[in-house]
């Protein structure tokens, strides 16, 4: 329980700085965020509205900066995320809550299964390293060391182009309507096979690497060689004593990679043209949308937050020498 206790504190603290950051993000940036809107709308929005945006926004300079502060808690504890500059009138959590399933479906899916399979392959390899299987070590890392857009612009120039299996861009069939159905499901991953592919091809490399090499160290160790000695199977000292233990490491590196899911793979969504959240916090960068901007932060710091937690207590689970500490 103490151990629990500790993280968790940490945690908050952890939070509560994050949200505060995130509060002064819009304040410190130059530029006037409502004049900005006034000029886009042409005309569409009268000037007298001013001082009512400034307020909507939380931008009023006639409040003082602890209470717009106090006032930032109060929305967010509320569920309110603010309005969309460039959006405007949309909620910054509906924009959010359209875009984070698809990056969350397609990052997370292939980020899984990256891990897994690059896991498995590294046990392998590492267990007999020395062999035909260390071969393979340059092939994936040759994958990993290719710039992800170029990797993507030749998949879709492979793929899309040439032998017409996938299509180039899109998340689905825009002739559909989004819904459960099967038609609809089968649109979403035919069009998220080719951005997924590209994920996993470039990400498998260091999860092969990493187990690998962890699984080299750990063969040395006595438990190991005591295993062997007792007349355990390859099998049972490979994943009961080597792999469990050389997973560890891995462990905490795929927490904080289901973490920055959330955040999408920038990159892929705009090769792809794919509607995820990381396309929509480089639009609201460029937009200048602060609530928009204060929005994504926000969901990607508690994901990643919420995502070290989960690895808090499944390393303490692995290795229960994590509870000893302090």
């Amino acid at each position: 329980m103490r151990f629990i206790g500790r993280r968790l504190v940490f945690y908050v603290i952890t939070l509560w700085a994050a949200v505060t950051i995130n509060f002064f993000i819009p304040r410190l940036m130059p530029g006037d965020p409502v004049k900005a809107l006034i000029a886009k709308n042409q005309g569409r929005i009268s000037t007298d509205a001013m001082d009512s945006l400034y307020a909507l926004f939380g931008l009023d300079q006639q409040v003082p900066l602890w209470q717009q502060y106090l006032d930032y808690w109060k929305t967010l504890l509320s569920g309110d995320l603010g309005v969309s500059f460039a959006y405007f009138p949309t909620p910054v959590s509906d924009l959010i809550n359209q875009a984070l399933p698809w990056t969350v479906g397609l990052v997370g899916v292939a980020t899984i299964i990256s891990f897994v399979i690059g896991t498995l392959i590294g046990t392998g390899i590492g267990w007999r390293r020395g062999t035909w299987a260390d071969s393979l070590l340059p092939i994936s890392t040759f994958f990993s060391a290719v710039p992800y857009f170029w990797l993507a612009l030749i998949a879709i120039f492979v793929f899309s182009v040439t032998l017409g299996w996938f299509p180039a861009s899109g998340s689905y069939d825009r002739s559909l309507v989004p819904g459960w159905s099967w038609e609809f499901v089968g649109s979403v991953i035919y069009y998220g096979t080719l951005p997924a592919l590209t994920i996993v091809i470039s990400s498998i490399a260091g999860w092969i690497l990493g187990m690998r090499n962890m699984v080299v160290t750990v063969s040395s160790e006595d438990y190991v060689t005591v295993a062997q000695a007792k007349g355990l199977s390859e099998r049972a000292v490979r994943t009961g004593y080597a792999a469990r233990n050389a997973v560890l490491p891995q462990v905490s590196s795929f927490a904080l990679s289901l973490g920055f899911i959330v955040g999408g793979t920038l990159i892929m969504e705009m090769v792809f043209s794919y509607q995820g959240i990381g396309f929509m916090l480089f639009n609201a960068v460029n937009a200048k949308d602060y609530p928009l901007m204060q929005g994504c932060f926000l969901v990607i710091t508690i994901a990643v937050l919420v995502a070290n937690i989960l690895a808090d207590f499944v390393y303490a689970a692995l290795d229960p020498r994590t509870r000893q500490e302090g």
